[in-house]
């Protein structure tokens, strides 16, 4: 019998929940393989009447796993929207929290979530390709690994008072000052930290030597790229002009995130809740580019800190200067990420400004609409906020990175399904790698909030009839 669709429920080592369906025809082969975003919170509905300043603390509730992120783009919003920027102190803070948290989600990502497929292999029995496995086969690197996480979260502990949720950022600054102690401890662990990503580092890039074929075929895709710049187009993840490059890797538009709407259209198809952003100039798809860190390396043309810097010289010659397309490469660009934000901590506490209580600036020149950009560990990150003349919210509009991403998502899934499925048998392994093509951009699907109870990873295949002929469940 033939298969007409093979079900994958839910997409496991992921952060929220998603499917992905695969429609086979008579000859057994791949027609067209969708991802399914199946989620829906609208976060963006129920914060209308909501006062401004709340946001920073409602819109990191949107994902237990970057809440830091959430929080910035909120302060940097209500910064905008009630017109008072904050003093140099409280953005060196800003800056090293987010640091804290691109560290610590990057470290999470490629050592718990994609290295059991990297390390163990995607063929590898299911019950041990995870981070327990990651352990029993190699518990030197997997403590290293846990301890990397802890020292970004230690970060975000230490500056929003919590790991998860931090209250810290305020309209016009923080809500506390980092002490001399405080910078200490973060400094006493920069160099072990640094040792662990650079441990990473030489893992992912002995594995592309040895996997070569599999990174050439695994959903290489052209597409534009979207990322934050410094003023010499450098790496930057906190604050600055947003950079939008061609397929060819040239440069479309250099542009202030606060006018994101005169250059971002968001498309919508009927099988997912999660909209695709493109660039409105050369409309849907032919406008659609990438996000994250594969974005970000090729966005960029350099990396201003040293160790970060060498690193993306090498990624640059990947291509011979080209855009990088490769799917599967989106970890290596992140450790090269990760070393780099943790190179900033050590540049942030050197700073003077530091420890400098004058972290408020309280006279306010109400806008009534504000707009906050910032590069999330998984991409562009917008919010925008319209109020009303007391503070009470009237629309709020989301780009969270993961919508950039969801054509690039969309069509890996597609890519890897017709590469590896040519048949009508499943095999797990096959199967995993189209989950990997998801799992390669770190998606967060939304939020901190799970379903109650068990749900299994479930594979369910049929034939042109609609008869189950074939499950596959763990």
């Amino acid at each position: 019998m033939v298969a007409q669709k093979i079900t994958i429920e839910p997409v496991t080592r992921i952060e929220g929940h998603a499917k992905i369906t695969i429609r086979m025809n008579d000859a057994g082969k791949v027609d067209h393989a969708y991802l399914h975003i199946n989620e829906f919170r609208g976060f963006e509905k129920f914060c209308e009447g909501r006062m401004a300043f709340e946001m920073p603390l409602i819109t990191p509730r949107i994902c237990g796993i970057c809440p830091v992120s959430h929080h910035l783009a909120s302060a940097k919003a209500t910064d905008d929207l009630y017109g008072c920027p904050p003093p140099r102190p409280a953005n060196l803070l800003r800056d090293l929290l987010h640091m804290g948290q691109v560290i610590q989600s990057h470290g999470m990502h490629f050592f718990e979530l994609a290295g059991p497929d990297l390390l163990l292999g995607f063929d590898a029995d299911p019950a041990i390709r995870n981070v327990i496995g990651l352990l029993g086969a190699n518990p030197e690197l997997a403590l290293k690994a846990v301890n990397l996480r802890k020292w970004g979260q230690e970060i975000i502990r230490i500056l929003g008072g919590r790991r998860v949720h931090p209250v810290f950022a305020v309209p016009g600054g923080v809500n506390k000052a980092l002490s001399a102690a405080e910078r200490d401890t973060i400094l006493a662990d920069l160099d072990t930290s640094i040792a662990t990503i650079q441990v990473g580092l030489q893992i992912i890039k002995d594995w592309a030597a040895a996997n070569m074929e599999d990174i050439n075929k695994f959903a290489v895709l052209q597409s534009g790229y979207l990322g934050m710049v410094t003023p010499k187009n450098g790496l930057e993840l906190f604050d600055g002009n947003l950079r939008l490059l061609d397929r060819q890797g040239k440069q479309l538009e250099l542009f202030d995130g606060r006018h994101y709407l005169d250059y971002i259209a968001e498309h919508v198809e009927d099988w997912s809740y999660l909209k695709f952003p493109y660039y409105k100039k050369m409309g849907y798809p032919q406008g659609v580019y990438r996000v994250g860190p594969l974005g970000r390396l090729n966005t960029s043309d350099l990396i201003e800190t040293p160790l970060a810097g060498a690193e993306h010289k090498e990624w640059k010659a990947l291509n011979n200067g080209k855009p990088v397309e490769n799917t599967l490469l989106f970890h290596y660009a992140r450790l090269i990420e990760a070393l780099y934000a943790a190179e900033r901590v050590g540049i942030l506490l050197q700073d003077p400004d530091i420890l400098s209580t004058e972290i408020l600036n309280t006279r306010h020149e109400f806008r009534g609409e504000g707009v906050g950009v910032i590069e999330a560990p998984r991409g562009t990150l917008i919010h925008h906020y319209w109020a009303q003349p007391n503070g009470m919210l009237e629309r709020v509009n989301l780009i969270v990175a993961t919508g950039h991403n969801n054509w690039s998502m969309s069509t890996a899934v597609d890519s890897v399904a017709k590469t590896y499925i040519t048949g009508p048998e499943i095999t797990e392994g096959l199967l995993n790698r189209v989950e990997a093509a998801v799992r390669a951009h770190d998606p967060c699907l939304s939020c901190s909030t799970h379903a109650v109870g068990q749900m299994p990873m479930q594979v369910s295949m049929f034939d042109s009839k609609g008869n189950l002929i074939q499950m596959v469940e763990r």
